[in-house]
């Protein structure tokens, strides 16, 4: 029979917000990989899955480091987890990834099942969604994403300022995401474009050290990484666009 890898979004961070499949799936599967840092701390996608199964049940694979100078050793670690991975698989069969978010929204599953791929061919490769960090902080924060025929841009603002200043000059609503490290250039976007009266952020959601606040707040203190930003689209009150 054919290896399994099954991509299992748990969402952004809330135990209570993975789903009932991603539950199933969690527990289906004979091993349950979480992604961590080389500096060992516990992440995000570990501490939910923790809710669902048992610690012993859990693999702990290194796909990220803490330098991000050194390209050869970040690649040299990411080969180094697509060979653990691979292993788990035929030791064991069925593998499920935990991811937060989704696994197919800006996700390191879709890295591993294309390496997979490559190293076991014939595996069978799932995702299950999961809720994402945009949806989250709407629905804490009130700020609706999209309402009759607007458009929905997502930007990483690895991706660069510029990116981030081009969506926000369009229509529609604009999600930012990773934008903790350059949340001073983000502040300026919004304000050179307007977009910073009706705009939120918010990090570390459903968790204990959760913040939530208006991105008129956003200065240079830095931001964690995974902070979220929602720029709602430009509204007159009316709702006869909106039918």
């Amino acid at each position: 029979m054919s290896s399994r890898l099954i991509g299992v979004g748990v969402g952004p961070g809330d135990p209570e917000l993975v789903t009932v499949k991603g539950v199933n799936a969690l527990r289906a599967a004979d091993v349950v990989v979480v992604p961590v840092m080389d500096s060992g701390e516990r992440g995000r996608a570990e501490a939910t899955v923790l809710h669902y199964v048992p610690e012993e049940k859990v693999v702990r694979v290194v796909f990220a480091l803490n330098e991000r100078t050194d390209r050869a050793r970040r690649e040299a670690a990411w080969d180094a987890a697509g060979e653990r991975v691979a292993g788990l698989l035929a030791e064991h069969g069925a593998v499920a990834f935990a991811t937060i978010g989704d696994p197919n929204v800006y996700s390191t599953f879709t890295y591993l099942a294309q390496t997979i791929g490559e190293l076991v061919p014939g595996t069978v490769v799932e995702t299950v969604p999961g809720i994402t960090a945009m949806q989250d902080l709407a629905a804490r924060s009130g700020a609706v994403l999209t309402e009759g025929t607007e458009p929905l841009t997502l930007v990483p603002v690895t991706a660069g300022s510029a990116v981030l200043k081009d969506a926000l000059a369009g229509p529609g609503t604009v999600v930012a995401y990773k934008f903790g490290r350059q949340a001073a250039e983000v502040a300026e976007a919004l304000r050179e474009t307007g977009r910073i009266d009706d705009a939120v952020w918010g990090s570390a959601l459903g968790l204990a050290e959760e913040s939530i606040r208006p991105a008129a707040d956003l200065d240079d203190t830095p931001l964690p990484y995974l902070s979220t930003l929602i720029a709602p689209a430009r509204r007159d009150g009316g709702r006869g666009g909106k039918l």
